[in-house]
Parts: C-alpha cells; sequence; structure tokens
C-alpha cells in the first residue's frame, strides 16, 4: 500500500471510546476557521440508500474548544452547528452511538467496530474540498491489542497498511465515500488486472473456504473490468489503485453499500462457501451476486452518475427520475456477470433471471407506476415500503433488470449482433465516468439517455422507452429471449393451492396477514393488512397450517373465514382464487442460430 502526504486542511481524529457503550468520540480540528463563525453540518443521508435517515440524532455530546478555551456551539437545525469567531485553531469534540448492524451508518462493541463516515464526520462548510486527514485510533485495553483497520484510505507516513494510525483523503466527498472496519477480521487479497483487492471478513465462519471465495471474486472483478475496457491487463485501465470489500458476516443478514474504491457487505455466515464442498449452494450464488452489484456500481453510479448527484447535496433529498439505470442496469448485469465469468453455468443464470421475472409480474403496482416514477419516488415510496406496496409500486431494482435485459436483447436483434448494451455502458463510461474524480464532475441529464442511447446503438428508441421506462405495460420478455433461443413460461407446481391474494406473516403462532394484493380473494372478502385469521370452515388457522388446510380446496370454493381485526371478530365469506403463478421457468431451444446469438450475449465474445 502506498504512502501518501497530502497536507491536510482538516483534521479528524475518532476512537472507539466506550465499546460496551457503543460511543465513537470524534474530533475535528480546523487550522483556518470561517472568521464569522465557522459551520458544521453532519450529512443526513448516505449514497447508494436513498432515504433520510438523520445521523446527526446520534450525536449524543458535543462541544467545541478555540486555542484550549471553550467556545459556543449554537445548534441551528437538526444537523447544524454554529461555533463563536475563532482565531486560531478550532475544535469540535463529540461522542457519536454506533448501534447499527447494517452497511449504511455505524456499529460498535468489544468485538469490532465500523462506520461510514456520513454517520460520524461532520462537514466542515466552506473547505469540503480541502484535503483531510483522519487519525483512527485503538480502543484502550488490552482485550483489543489484536484489532486492526481495514479502509480504501490511504495511509499517511508512518501509517503501514491495516494499522491503527493517520489515513488521508484529497476532500470530504472521499473521506466519507470510505468506510472503515476495525477488530479481528480475517484478511485476504487478490489481484484483478494488476490491481489489489482486499477481502476484511468480520464474525465467525466455521471452515471457510477463502480460497475459492477469492478465486471466485477475482473472476467477477476482471470480467467487469473488461467489460468497461476490453483487453484491460493492467491497474492504468483500472479506475482505482486499491479495492477494499468489508464483509460482516451475522446469523441472518444480507445487504451491501457501494464506494468509491471499496464496498460495505452484510451477509449470513451460512452464505459463504465450506471447505470441501464443491457444489456451489443457491445461498452463496446468491452472496456472488451481491459482490458483483456492489461492485458494478464502482463504474455505474460511483462514477457514471446522474447529473442530480454530482455532486450530492446530502442534508436534503436529491431526486432523479434515472435509478432504473443506475440500479436497474446493475441489477441486470450483477448476474450476467456470474455466467460470463465462470462462476456459474448457464443454467443456473436462466433460474436468477425467471425469479425476477416472478417477482416483477407479480406485484400489480407494476401497472401503475413506471420505472422513471418509481426512481423519482425512491425516497418517499421505496424505502418506505407499506403493507399496500405491492398494490401501488414498481421496483426500479428489479423491473430496471428487466428493463436492461429487454434493452439489451432489442439493440442485438435489431442491429444484428453489432451493438449491444454492453457499447451503450462503455459509452457512459468514456463520456461521463472515466475522468469523473479527475476533473470537474459532470453527471449524466435525464434528457441526455435517450440520445447516447440512440447514437450509440444506431437504433430509434423513441417506443422502447415510451413503453419500457415511461410506460407501465409488460416487457415482452418470452418473444426477446426466443431470439436468442429461450423459452418462458409460468410454471405451476404440482401441489399448487388456491390462493387467498395475501402475503402472511407470523406473530407467535397466529397467521397474520401483512399485505392484500389488488383484486384478490381476500380483497374482495373485504380482509385488510394486519388482520389476524381465526378459522377457515370452522378449523383453527395458524401460521404453520395455512397452506395445509388450503390443499384441501379447489379454486372458486366458498369458505367461511374468521379473523380478529385488533380486538374485533369478524365473519366473511370467501371465494378462494386460482393458484398464483408465482415461479416461471427458461430454456434452451434447439435453434442452432439462436445458440450462436445466445453464447454471444452471455459470453461476450
Amino acid at each position: 500500500m502506498k504512502a501518501t502526504s497530502v497536507q491536510p486542511a482538516v483534521r479528524y481524529a475518532i476512537v472507539p471510546k466506550s465499546p460496551a457503550a457503543h460511543l465513537f468520540e470524534v474530533t475535528v480540528t480546523v487550522s483556518n476557521p470561517a472568521p464569522e463563525g465557522q459551520r458544521f453540518t453532519l450529512p443526513a443521508w448516505i449514497p447508494g440508500s436513498y432515504m433520510v435517515r438523520e445521523f446527526a440524532r446520534n450525536i449524543v455530546t458535543i462541544g467545541a474548544t478555540c486555542r484550549g478555551r471553550k467556545v459556543a456551539l449554537d445548534k441551528l437545525d437538526k444537523h447544524t452547528w454554529q461555533a463563536s469567531p475563532c482565531k486560531g485553531t478550532l475544535i469540535v469534540t463529540y461522542e457519536v452511538y454506533a448501534w447499527d448492524l447494517s452497511v449504511r451508518a455505524a456499529h460498535l462493541d468489544d468485538t469490532h467496530g465500523f462506520f461510514n463516515g456520513t454517520s460520524v464526520f461532520l462537514r466542515v462548510e466552506g473547505q469540503e474540498h480541502a484535503p483531510c486527514e483522519v487519525d483512527i485510533l485503538r480502543p484502550r485495553g488490552a482485550a483489543f491489542r489484536s484489532w486492526r483497520v481495514a479502509t480504501a484510505l490511504e495511509p499517511a507516513q508512518g501509517t503501514a497498511a491495516l494499522d491503527f494510525g493517520r489515513y488521508v483523503a484529497l476532500d470530504y466527498d472521499e473521506l466519507i465515500d470510505s468506510p472503515v472496519e476495525m477488530g479481528t477480521f480475517v484478511h485476504g487479497t487478490f489481484k484483478a488486472c494488476g490491481v489489489t483487492h482486499e477481502v476484511a471478513i468480520t464474525g465467525p465462519v466455521p471452515n471457510l473456504d477463502l480460497d475459492r471465495l477469492l478465486r471466485d471474486m477475482k473472476k467477477i472483478c476482471e470480467a467487469q473490468i473488461r467489460l468497461f475496457e476490453p483487453g484491460a491487463s493492467s491497474r492504468s485501465r483500472v479506475p482505482m489503485s486499491r479495492y477494499v470489500f468489508l464483509l460482516m458476516t451475522v446469523g441472518d443478514g444480507y445487504g451491501g453499500l457501494e464506494h468509491r474504491a471499496s464496498t460495505a457487505l452484510l451477509a449470513s455466515r451460512n452464505d459463504l462457501p465450506v471447505q470441501g464442498q464443491a457444489r456451489m449452494s443457491d445461498a452463496y450464488r446468491g452472496f456472488l451476486g451481491l459482490v458483483s452489484h456492489e461492485y458494478f456500481h464502482t463504474w455505474n453510479v460511483k462514477r457514471i452518475k446522474p447529473a442530480a448527484f454530482a455532486p450530492y447535496t446530502l442534508d436534503q433529498e436529491n431526486y432523479t427520475r434515472l435509478l432504473w439505470l443506475f440500479e436497474g442496469f446493475t441489477s441486470y448485469y450483477d448476474d450476467l456477470m456470474l455466467v460470463r465469468s465462470g462462476v456459474i453455468a448457464p443454467a443456473a443464470y436462466y433460474d436468477l433471471v425467471a425469479k425476477t421475472v416472478a417477482n416483477v409480474l407479480r406485484g400489480s403496482g407494476r401497472l401503475k407506476q413506471t420505472v422513471a416514477e418509481s426512481s423519482f419516488d425512491a425516497w418517499t415510496k421505496y424505502y418506505r415500503q407499506d403493507e399496500n406496496a405491492p398494490n401501488a409500486i414498481v421496483s426500479y431494482y428489479t423491473k430496471g433488470s428487466l428493463v436492461a435485459l429487454a434493452l439489451d436483447l432489442t439493440i442485438r436483434s435489431q442491429t444484428r449482433g453489432q451493438k449491444s448494451l454492453d457499447d451503450v455502458m462503455r459509452a457512459l463510461w468514456q463520456r461521463y465516468g472515466r475522468d469523473f474524480y479527475r476533473g470537474t464532475p459532470v453527471g449524466i441529464a435525464e434528457d441526455a439517455v435517450q440520445p447516447l442511447f440512440e447514437a450509440v446503438s444506431g437504433l430509434d428508441l423513441s417506443d422502447f422507452f415510451a413503453t419500457a421506462i415511461n410506460g407501465t405495460r409488460d416487457l415482452p420478455l418470452a418473444s426477446l429471449l426466443s431470439r436468442v433461443g429461450l423459452t418462458l413460461e409460468p410454471v405451476t407446481p404440482d401441489n399448487a393451492r388456491p390462493s387467498l391474494g395475501v402475503k402472511t406473516g407470523k406473530r407467535g403462532d397466529e397467521a397474520t396477514l401483512t399485505q392484500v394484493l389488488d383484486g384478490g380473494a381476500a380483497q374482495a372478502a373485504g380482509l385488510s393488512a394486519g388482520d389476524s385469521l381465526v378459522a377457515i370452515d370452522g378449523l383453527r388457522v395458524t401460521s404453520g397450517n395455512l397452506d395445509k388446510l388450503l390443499e384441501r380446496y379447489r379454486a372458486g370454493d366458498k369458505v367461511t373465514v374468521h379473523a380478529f381485526r385488533r380486538d374485533e371478530l369478524r365473519e366473511t365469506v370467501l371465494t378462494l382464487d386460482a393458484p398464483e403463478v408465482s415461479q416461471y421457468r427458461i430454456a434452451e431451444t434447439r435453434d442452432r442460430v439462436a445458440a450462436q446469438r445466445r453464447e454471444k450475449w452471455l459470453t461476450a465474445k
């Protein structure tokens, strides 16, 4: 790891002051504060997770000193403070409560510490573009002597790789875009196209097959690098000098958040490969899909950005109608890269696409909200879903991935294989992403997307954009897949049971309706989300026997349902629906010409 000697204008220090109380102590030292009084602001949200989370609520205590004397620090709003005028060095010290075990905020106990800069580092207003230094300090006590540090931040002179000490960032944006893990993690490395990639795994994982994990991750990373830079074989073609995967393993968890040269991941330890087990489990395949997704963001959203994110405004919502491109297209390529890299077989990829199709077609919200609208409403709808979500919204992740699939196959078909979505992504990279951090950051405007896609492909895509992105009609996936020798068909399991048109959850032993779907049997009978089923035709319903009870009926049968709404018992007659189409199957045909087109798509050759 190369040491850097950037001279900082703003200095931070962070120490796990009390792991048992989950408190980090942070200091910000400003050598040249604003003469009228320096303002400080903590971000309200973290890029990649489009929800205002109010990180300032976790600041427990805060105070300021100037030249060793206490000065007033007035709170102006929920996340802004202003210090009194200070002639000399101004130091702000504060405690942050860190007990959010996720990839979005900060977490600290006696086993490890993790933080995103957006949760802990105040922004010095007016000095956002100044170089920063952060001193990451070891917690006190013999129990913490074996702790190490993993981060994409570059060490300052005198700090060795993985050590506590001083790290530097070119500016505030790089500082808060470089999460930090500290503890007794497992550490591994591999090189992808000449660039060192580190993996820090926190949490016990018995019999972890680390070698297999690193091999598979290397294949995925190299496939993505070569998508954007065909023929890349050296680090000069890669957008970062070093990359770090920070993985927290737990009993049950799943999530990831992208950063410019790293990613934070949360996964079940059962998702990771086990020594001596050659078969790829569904859980491990899902984890590799998560790795692929977050790594693809290195290009698509961390450097190729919508204009609304260049730069971010972190104290309020940043609206864009393009998340279908930045999250949806990433969701398309994450699984596609698994098969292109050789990590999974084509048949496994077909299963993943079929599951996405089933997921999208299950909700009637897709017929009411476009992916452009879904992108814009991410702040108020997608990240704040309620019991009516399937009836009201569509996911710009899942439908966005099908839009990418449909667009890729459309371009390939109409250009007779001369162009593809890969060419579009490379054009976006060359025009907007490659030099994003090297000059004036420029994002793509919403009205520039369609013209760029058309210029690259040579096609008139107005109908596609009108229907797939700004419309709500279902995509013609079966027809498009047939052109690469694939069939798409619904599958009805042999043990399919009639449907209530609901999703259920457990409340103790009760079967509770969590969602009531539009046009379904339950909605027609007057049942609502939150109702607890008591009996069907006089037989008790529990969370464990509902499916068995329904197996004795056929679609169209009328049943008497008793349910509690709050503390009121209700009785209604319900007509059972036909079994839900919850599965789809994608299979290969024997068309040789189509098979050649399919191979070119799945191998990018």
